[in-house]
């Protein structure tokens, strides 16, 4: 029975192997040797019998190399044998990764008429002597058994002299989460033949009642590996978070007890002392000074030791955008602060912790190219300074040649600005944008040439919540139905935004989540005639994954739904000038129907007078293919008045579809659009080219 005993902690250690293998998307299958020049190879199928339960199949299939290499390698004779043997103590793993140490693995080969067990000696031999061309049939049946379940359940302290003394423990020298890497067994594993042995060498563990509900396991429940494993993974993720930086949950001990068909567990947990954030250290910056960085950090010598909080600060500073990579780890060893910097009562052991950065290259060029049948194309290039003065200021300088065909344009355009961005302006979370930009557009519907300068603040509110302000002066020239005049217009835009779509890159397709905004803009313009006006517009669009109701995977169908209002209010149309009146047409507003193609017409043209009211609606599916590819169909409707209440006008309804190209920067989109109801001189159909979703 003693021997018996001592198998089962070499029979967990194969259950949690399997457990390993099924869940981990980069395991690798050990290489078989090519075959040597000369050697035949032997084509083969596996077939693998179901078993009752669900997630054992699944297991096997994942932890068979017969299953996953008969495609991909080819193999020898020989090889081939060691292959089948190596499969038994795998599926052996899988079986018990879900609690089934009383299964059994057979494997049968049928070589030239005949069938053979898998630990046949004469198998290498049968399959060397087959013909060329010969296909090998392999049959996989693997038998329960019994399920296992957990029996008894112990944590106790490492035992004395083992690995776990707390300043000099694994996890204090682990990249941050420390979670992320477990404790193997303790070196005394071999020593207890027992479940009660092993409980001896330590000293009882009591937990708490999170630390009971976090790590969650009862006995009774059926032993599968994953749940241990989670449970061991769970305990020292809470314990962490509780303040004790060092603490360490080993990997169980296991105890097989077949008389009563349950498995004995012991966990050797070392909690460590609860401490606070010691000296905040910074390296591996060159050109970032470190004073800004200081400033925007979110955690703080002497508040309690949390990894959560940790990678926040990391995730932080990591978005400030001029650097490759920001890493943070611990740098032990644990020391004692002086009184007055523990931000914990009764708490003065630190863990000092230490951030690491990798700048990225202060300069690039990107190109921009972009087509549409409507605006034609438009081609240029951006210059970007990422850490101008040091504090992240990014300066952007972009070109840009615009009207390339289109049956929206008459001419050739341009678009030429520049861009300053100041992080952190006056505070943490507010940024200060400066741009200075000349504009030039031959549209059907005015010309227009013009020079802009803002300058506006943005300041994140909350988790998802951003409001700015901003202060901007034009000074243009516009000529209309064969009138030209001057205008000045002096705005001051306040926008409110809200975004729980949680995507780093906003080119990113929104699978979940809201995006809001509202904007108001009062305004004033002068020298032609003065008025003054105020535009108002709001914006919802929203995202709903069809993995929510079970029917498909995450992020792979995926319906969109865009809600657009506008309002000018204190003016009537021909008061304001043309370019602050209200359009639609296009991929912002209504597919199918030219920029500026929806809404009144100057007499029987396509000359667009615009209006004072604007609505317009979205709704579109988004269908991934494979890996890289997708597709998409929308319908718009909307309408353009010259009322100042939305809803007035003529209703135009547009739809279509397209494809996609998922790039890392985002999708490739080329989208196809009819409208149902043309206008007089409407185009018959658009066609959109971009990165990026339309909304």
């Amino acid at each position: 029975m003693k021997s018996g005993r001592s198998l089962a902690i070499r029979h967990m250690s194969l259950a949690l192997a399997g457990a390993t293998v099924c869940s981990s998307s980069s395991w690798a299958a050990p290489r078989t040797p090519a075959p040597e020049a000369g050697e035949k190879t032997l084509a083969y199928t596996t077939n693998i019998e179901p078993t009752k339960d669900v997630s054992v199949d699944t297991g096997i299939a994942a932890s068979s190399m017969l299953q996953s290499l008969q495609k991909t390698q080819a193999v020898g004779a020989y090889a081939l044998a060691g292959r089948i043997r190596g499969d038994y103590d795998r599926i052996d793993g899988a079986l018990q990764s879900q609690g089934y140490y009383a299964g059994s693995v057979k494997i049968s080969v049928i070589v030239g008429g005949r069938t053979l067990d898998g630990r046949d000696p004469t198998l290498p031999e049968a399959l060397n002597n087959l013909p060329a061309g010969a296909k090998v049939k392999i049959d996989i049946a693997a038998s329960c058994g019994t399920q296992f379940h957990i029996g008894s359940i112990t944590l106790t302290t490492p035992p004395e002299g083992a690995d776990g003394k707390a300043e000099q423990s694994a996890s204090s020298k682990r990249n941050l989460p420390p979670s992320k890497a477990k404790a193997s067994a303790p070196a005394d594993a071999s020593r207890a033949s027992t479940s009660a042995e092993a409980a001896a060498q330590g000293m009882p563990v009591t937990l708490n009642k999170a630390e009971q509900k976090v790590f969650g396991l009862s006995s009774g429940q059926p032993a599968v590996a994953s749940d241990v494993l989670a449970a061991q993974g769970h305990l020292q993720d809470l314990l962490q978070e509780e303040g004790h930086a060092v603490a360490d949950v080993s990997a169980p001990l296991a105890y097989l007890r077949p008389e009563t068909k349950t498995l004995d567990l012991v966990f050797r947990v070392a909690k460590g002392p609860v401490v606070v954030i010691g000296p905040i250290n910074m390296s591996g910056l060159a050109k970032v000074k470190q004073a800004f960085l200081r400033r925007r950090l979110t955690v703080k010598e002497g508040q309690l030791y949390q990894p959560s909080t940790i990678e926040a600060a990391r995730q932080d500073l990591a978005s400030v955008g001029v650097f490759s990579s920001v890493q943070v780890r611990n740098a032990p060893p644990i020391i004692t602060l002086t009184p007055g910097k523990s931000l914990v009562p009764g708490v003065f052991q630190a863990m000092p912790i230490d951030f690491g950065f990798k700048e990225s290259k202060r300069r690039t060029v990107a190109a921009q190219l972009g087509y549409s049948t409507d605006l034609g194309g438009r081609a240029g290039a951006t210059w970007t300074h990422h850490n101008l003065f040091g504090n992240a200021e990014r300066l952007k300088l972009t070109a840009l040649v615009t009207g390339l065909g289109g049956s929206a344009q008459q001419g050739l355009g341009y678009d030429v600005y520049a861009d300053l961005m100041k992080p952190d302006f006056m505070g943490r979370g507010r940024n200060l944008s400066v741009r200075v930009e000349g504009v030039r557009q031959d549209l059907y519907s005015y010309t227009q040439t013009a020079l802009l300068a803002r300058v506006g603040i943005t300041q994140h509110v909350a988790r998802f919540w951003t409001v700015s302000g901003s202060l901007s002066a034009e000074q243009e020239h516009i000529r209309q139905f064969g009138v030209g005049r001057n205008y000045f217009i002096v705005s001051a835009p306040l926008n409110g935004t809200y975004d729980s779509t949680e995507l780093s890159n906003p080119i990113d397709p929104a699978t979940h989540g809201i995006r809001a905004s509202v904007s108001v803009t009062p305004s004033v313009s002068l020298e032609s005639q003065t008025s003054f006006f105020t535009l108002l517009s709001a914006q919802i669009s929203t995202y709903f994954d069809l993995a929510r109701l079970g029917l498909t995977k995450p992020g792979r169908s995926v319906f969109a739904v865009r809600g657009i209002v506008g309002s000018v209010q204190g003016a009537s149309t021909y008061q304001i000038p043309p370019d602050q009146r209200l359009y639609a047409g296009g991929p912002a507003t209504i597919r199918g129907f030219r920029y500026q193609g929806v809404g009144p017409q100057y007499g029987n043209t396509k000359y667009a007078i615009g209006g004072t009211s604007l609505d317009a609606g979205s709704v579109e599916f988004r269908q991934r293919i494979l890996k890289s590819f997708g597709m998409a169909a929308f319908a718009d409707a909307g309408q353009v008045g010259d009322n100042s209440t939305p809803g007035h006008g003529a209703l135009r309804v547009g739809y279509g579809g397209g494809v996609r190209y998922y790039t890392p920067i985002g999708p490739i989109r080329v989208d196809v659009a009819l409208p149902v109801n043309r206008p007089p001189h409407g185009d018959k159909w658009e066609l959109y080219i971009g990165l990026g979703e339309t909304f």
